[in-house]
């Protein structure tokens, strides 16, 4: 029973980070340089990523691109004016593109990228242990498309994605000061010295590893050429949801001391459930305006569709267990980002290019969790191409993202170990004040992050 306990509550905080997690905004090195942009642009193969409908107009029998980024993300969290600071290792989300013409208004393309990964490592002691000690995810996704030029000047995309992913979870599953509490008492009414407390030292830990099913999903743009300076569009990527039927977890113990003292937890080594949770819609809205023949400026709003997290539910398979089942409150809202970018060349082989975009937060202040921040953040970019010859462009480009900070903000937790005490003996309460059941780790929040990105293309 104290397994599966255990088992669902460090699930929960698996399915938590990947939607609060990074929504990954670096899928094409020229992009990127333009703030990512590209709802109301043509870009070849890349369309297939910001609007499929602007695939139809390609001027080229085969376009190929490909990129990778570099994601370095930093956060820091003070609690009870103690400052605390991740160790992250770099992410590297990737985009591969292929795209090909059928008929002068008809084209086609397929295309792999990962549109949802991040990581983050607090380390194993911290004051939001309970929460989160380390969690890397990715999710990838192949999205074969298609895009018909109705008119010379409006044109409609559809494509069917294809998504799957990963976790890997690190978290502490008992409160130190709990134990440390409880230890006291027990040498006390023994007679004997307390031993020496845990303080930030997690006692226990569990590693949790799950896999995501395939899962299928589309995307769908359309595109308008208003002159021939303005052009128009919009695409809207489906809810996905993404379903784990098994996983594997291993416990770990600080000490000789946390594992006599947690003996009872020795059995936990994987449980068997079903939980989804959704990748959210995303709804964008683009134009672009071509001042004169070298310039272009160009402008997104992007709508990603988060109340669709409202709770997470797990389910165990085995009947027995199905009072443990769990309804979590997540409480996310909508939340829009802005985009503004511009692109001149320079010459015939050279493009510059800057922008800035706004991402404002979903997170609900009441349900924070330190897995990765979802603050606002604002992400100024810029980058460059050069084509050393005719057919093919090596693309450079850097983001930095900067958030805005979040102050007091608030996630609970349940204390496991104070639960199980309580409800084998409901007195202890009088005599061992663990306090309140239900804790809450209040903390504020600061996040910056740097993103190189590399990528190359050839057409004909």
């Amino acid at each position: 029973m104290k397994k599966s306990i255990l088992s669902l509550v460090a699930l929960a905080a698996t399915f938590s980070m990947a939607a609060e997690g990074y929504q990954v905004n670096s899928l094409s090195a020229k992009q990127e340089g333009m703030a990512h942009v590209g709802t109301g642009l043509k870009l070849g193969a890349e369309s297939m990523i910001f609007n499929p409908a602007g695939m139809a107009f390609m001027d080229k029998t085969l376009d190929l691109t490909a990129k990778v980024s570099i994601i370095k993300s930093n956060v820091k969290a003070t609690v009870n004016g103690n400052e605390y600071e991740t160790s992250n290792d770099p992410s590297t989300p990737f985009a591969i593109n292929a795209a090909f013409s059928i008929y002068d208004n008809l084209k086609a393309g397929i295309t792999i990228n990962t549109p949802y990964g991040s990581g983050m490592d607090w380390g194993n002691n911290w004051a939001g242990s309970m929460l989160n000690q380390s969690v890397k995810l990715s999710i990838f996704n192949v999205q074969p498309t298609v895009s018909y030029r109705i008119l010379p000047n409006l044109s409609v995309g559809a494509g069917m994605m294809i998504a799957w992913g990963n976790v890997d979870l690190n978290k502490g599953l008992v409160d130190p000061a709990t134990l440390d509490k409880a230890l006291a008492l027990q040498a006390q009414a023994m007679g004997q010295q307390a031993p020496e407390a845990f303080g930030e030292t997690a006692p226990a830990s569990v590693n949790l590893k799950g896999n995501a099913e395939i899962v299928l999903g589309y995307n769908v743009g359309i595109m308008w050429d208003i002159t021939d300076q303005i052009t128009v569009g919009a695409s809207y990527r489906s809810k996905m949801d993404m379903k784990v039927k098994s996983g594997d977890a291993k416990l770990t113990y600080a000490n000789t001391l946390a594992e006599n003292a947690l003996s009872s937890l020795v059995g936990l080594n994987g449980a068997n459930f079903k939980a989804s949770m959704p990748a959210v819609s995303i709804l964008s809205f683009g134009i672009s305006y071509r001042p004169i023949e070298k310039l272009t400026i160009a402008f997104d709003a992007q709508m990603t569709g988060w109340s669709a997290y409202n709770k997470l539910k797990i389910e165990f398979l085995d009947k027995k267990l199905e009072a443990f089942n769990q309804n979590i409150t997540k409480n996310y809202s909508d939340s829009w980002a802005y985009r503004l970018g511009a692109q001149y060349a320079l010459t015939n082989r050279f493009d510059v290019r800057a922008g800035c975009y706004i991402d404002t937060a979903p997170v609900d202040d009441n349900h924070y969790n330190p897995e990765t921040p979802g603050m606002t953040r604002v992400c100024p970019s810029v980058g460059f191409s050069f084509r050393p010859i005719e057919r093919v462009s090596i693309d450079l480009a850097f983001t930095y993202v900067a958030g805005l900070g979040a102050d007091n903000k608030n996630c609970p937790y349940d204390d496991l170990v104070a639960a199980q005490q309580y409800a084998q003996n409901p007195q202890l309460a009088q005599l061992m004040p663990f306090g309140e059941i239900k804790k809450t780790l209040t903390a504020d929040y600061k996040l910056n992050a740097l993103i190189p990105a590399i990528g190359v293309s050839y057409s004909f």
